[in-house]
């Protein structure tokens, strides 16, 4: 007797699951866990924001943290080590801000990265603004709220083997007695400052269940209200909180929805995905004011519309994009996000070109993707700033 449909499928994902958890333990050998690379002392010096020449006299000074000497006396330095020497200068320069965490009445910054459509770039744009931000020196939580889990994969932890019953987001806003503080279920990521909330298919028990909910009316706060309320338990923590949502606008997207501050909507520049993103602004729209009428909050320092994969020199994307503009004017982010082979080669090991070195890339495409998504991304620490009050 042949195997049934099902049977086949089920095979396959276990095939596929298996060869993947050993393609991880073959690329990061130690425990099967990543690690964050060494940064050069330019680099540390450009993240800090001094000079190489300063950073070598604290070292031959003998203050802050040590670093690594390789061949030539070359320096390099741990994304820790660099945080322990912020944190010494914010001491020893008390008119300059080397410790970028917010204070007072600064309110926590949570980013939602949204499209309708797969393939727009959302979780590339989600995980290299979680990563920048944490290099700058700002206290991140990245959210996975994909049942698909890519970020969660991109940061080392493979949704089926990794992330159990209730280690999800799902664990912290289900609906039974026995959900878990959110505390319980971040975790810490090997970018010192960068912490996690993976995900994996449980997060689709939320959808199912939702509407189940509201029809009996259980006590608790409406599905929408319950992200927000799992982020108010850990506010104190961090700085800015990142979350990338599922490309569909169910619950999940609504509940992630009317808990940001900030929003991001990736825009690839062709038009089915233009013609996608119409019908997802008109769809949220419609829902969301639903939503506020139930008591929902919608409250957004900043709106903003994101180019990804650009490619300069495609006339008919060149022209959505200044179609885009015409429209949408400011609210399009004046940099896009550029169709990059190094991002791709990066991601075929799982990295991030924040965690690759230029060595392993022809360096005018990597000096090419690295600036192109520096630009955005400083775009979008500039409206956390100014949503702030800094300057």
């Amino acid at each position: 007797m042949s195997a049934s449909f099902d049977d086949i499928i089920a095979s396959d994902g276990r095939n596929l699951s298996t060869q993947l958890r050993a393609l991880r333990e073959q690329l990061f050998p130690s425990a099967g866990q990543k690690e964050l690379r060494k940064f050069s002392s330019g680099e540390a010096a450009r993240l800090i924001r001094v000079t190489d020449g300063y950073l070598r006299q604290l070292s031959i000074a003998g203050e802050g943290p040590t670093p690594e000497t390789g061949p030539g006396g070359r320096r390099s330095y741990t994304l820790t080590q660099i945080n322990e020497l912020r944190s010494m200068l914010d001491l020893a320069k008390p008119g300059k801000r080397f410790v970028k965490h917010r204070r007072g009445s600064e309110k926590l910054q949570v980013i939602a990265v949204v499209n309708f459509k797969g393939g727009s770039g959302k979780t590339t744009t989600a995980a290299h603004l979680a990563q920048f931000l944490t290099l700058q020196g700002y206290r991140v939580l990245a959210v996975d709220l994909d049942p698909q889990a890519s970020l969660t994969a991109l940061h080392g932890f493979q949704p089926e083997f990794d992330v159990g019953p209730r280690e999800s987001l799902y664990g912290a806003i289900c609906y039974s007695d026995d959900r878990r503080p959110l505390s319980e279920i971040i975790r810490h990521t090997y970018f010192d400052g960068l912490d996690i909330v993976p995900a994996n298919i449980e997060l689709m028990e939320f959808e199912h269940e939702t509407p189940e909910a509201l029809s009996k009316k259980r006590a608790g706060p409406l599905f929408f209200a319950r992200v927000a309320e799992a982020l108010g338990t850990v506010q104190d923590a961090y700085d800015v909180v990142v979350m990338d949502c599922p490309p569909q606008l169910g619950y999940l997207t609504l509940s992630a929805l009317c808990s940001a501050t900030g929003l991001i909507i990736t825009a690839h520049p062709q038009m089915l995905d233009i013609m996608s993103m119409c019908q997802f602004l008109i769809m949220t729209s419609d829902l969301l004011s639903v939503v506020r009428k139930a008591g929902g909050r919608l409250d957004y320092d900043f709106i903003r519309y994101l180019v990804t994969r650009y490619e300069p020199s495609d006339g008919p994307q060149t022209k959505i994009v200044a179609f885009m503009r015409s429209m949408f004017q400011d609210r399009v982010l004046t940099h896009p996000m550029l169709k990059s082979t190094a991002i791709s080669d990066a991601g075929l090991s799982k990295q991030t070109l924040y965690e690759v070195g230029r060595e392993f890339f022809t360096r005018s495409t990597y000096d090419r993707a690295v600036e192109a998504l520096d630009a955005v991304n400083v775009e979008i620490e500039s409206l956390v700033r100014t949503s702030w009050g800094r300057a």
